[in-house]
């Protein structure tokens, strides 16, 4: 068998398939998550701690700054200052704890509704084979 043709039974099978469309899914959630952190959540905990509240502009300067040189992160650091720039991690330690909320509340919902339908009815237990019943009535009449 060819290195192409092995490769195409690989690709094929349903769990790649499944894989893939789950990271590219995950991928999409991952935008709409960093949005919703963005855009929805950070304005109103600014909004709640009385002023702009911007985490990813959070830094420690750990060097000593070039004369002329601006204290923003990005002109920091092209300046090759280094920096302890804690609040890009800390957005993104807000956008994981989101993200696992939201993934926690539907696995939740699916199990709710996969608990909700009605168990199957048991089988009924097979009837007993015919040498059986013959044993059990030689049985019955040697016990008389």
């Amino acid at each position: 068998m060819s290195m192409v043709q092995e490769f195409k039974e690989f690709a094929m099978k349903g769990n790649v398939m499944d894989l893939a469309v789950g990271v590219i899914i995950g991928g999409a959630f991952g935008k709409i998550v960093d949005s919703v952190v963005a855009d929805l959540i950070m304005p109103f905990v600014a909004w709640i701690m009385g002023g702009k509240l911007d985490f990813s502009g959070m830094f420690l300067v750990l060097g000593t700054i070039p004369e002329g040189t601006a204290r923003t992160l990005d002109a920091l650091k092209k300046a090759q200052v280094p920096v302890f720039a804690y609040g890009s991690f800390l957005t993104i330690l807000v956008n994981f704890i989101i993200l696992a909320f939201i993934i926690f509340v539907m696995i939740k919902q699916m199990n709710r509704l996969k608990r909700s339908e009605p168990p199957a009815a048991p089988a009924p237990p097979p009837e007993p084979a015919e040498e059986v019943l013959l044993l059990r009535e030689i049985r019955d009449s040697l016990k008389k």
